[in-house]
């Protein structure tokens, strides 16, 4: 089975220097290609320099190009040039991770919606899909996304931890979804278990959200407690039992989905 893992921090700082060994176990586990998260405008550049220097065939390690909500107030009269110089590297696939997060306030709510608006411009202009962040935020979320979704090629909400509500409001938007570890963790996970059924083939795609959101379900478990690419299978497993599919049919649409959303090139098994 191949994987792909949407959604990896391979820039965060508990990887420092251990970047090729996750790869290499992320490739061993049948996650052949992963999407690096890039959540500030540094961050994203070094998440290009990363994919670049681990991958220089270019068809394993890609990235995205994006300020986090948490950072938003750091956008200023320079940043969009900087993105969109950006969003015009190949490796580059989508713009994000961009979005609203109301539940912590790192940044304040109109630095927010500033920098989601510019986003999605940027994205509209460069045809990039988006890779979107939410928490307390899906109702103002799906205001802002309605003026601009005719003419976005598409939009993840990643790391869905949401109510029935918003997953169906997003789906009604024709937005698709990302899986993390969430849906393993039995004390807040659970009440995923019967909304992830609902999410049609071809809308779900599977994702790490490494170093953090280790499967609580996994055994054995590391003893650093981080989480890594090469756990996705747990993810996989636990997706599949809830939608009531085989592992090999979850792994195949997801892997599909991920390889069309980001328009990823394919990789032999």
């Amino acid at each position: 089975m191949q994987l792909i893992d949407i959604g990896v921090n391979l820039t965060n700082s508990s990887f420092h220097g251990k970047e090729a060994d996750i790869v290499e176990r992320a490739q061993q586990a049948g996650v052949v290609q992963m999407v690096v998260t890039g959540t500030s405008l540094e961050g994203s550049e070094q998440a290009l320099e990363l994919c670049q220097q681990l991958d220089e065939p270019g068809h394993r390690l890609f990235t995205t190009a994006g300020v986090h909500p948490h950072d938003a107030k750091s956008w200023g009269v320079d940043s969009e040039r900087q993105l969109r110089h950006l969003l015009a590297q190949p490796r580059v696939k989508a713009v994000g991770e961009c979005g609203l997060d109301f539940n912590r306030d790192f940044s304040p709510r109109p630095e927010q919606e500033k920098a989601l608006h510019a986003h999605l411009a940027l994205a509209v202009e460069t045809q990039l899909p988006v890779f979107l962040h939410e928490r307390d935020a899906s109702e103002r979320l799906l205001a802002i996304l309605k003026d601009y979704r005719d003419q976005l090629p598409a939009a993840v909400v990643h790391c869905f931890t949401g109510e029935r509500a918003a997953l169906f409001a997003y789906l009604d938007l024709d937005l698709h979804i990302g899986i993390t570890g969430w849906i393993c963790d039995e004390r807040r996970g659970t009440h995923l278990h019967p909304l992830v059924s609902s999410i049609p083939v071809g809308r779900l795609m599977l994702e790490s959200d490494a170093p953090y959101l280790l499967p609580r379900s996994l055994r054995p478990k590391p003893k650093s407690g981080r989480n890594e690419p090469a756990f996705l299978p747990e993810v996989l497993r636990e997706v599949a039992l809830h939608r009531g599919e085989s592992l090999e049919y979850t792994a195949r649409h997801t892997t599909e989905c991920a390889r069309q959303f980001f328009a990823l090139p394919p990789v032999e098994a």
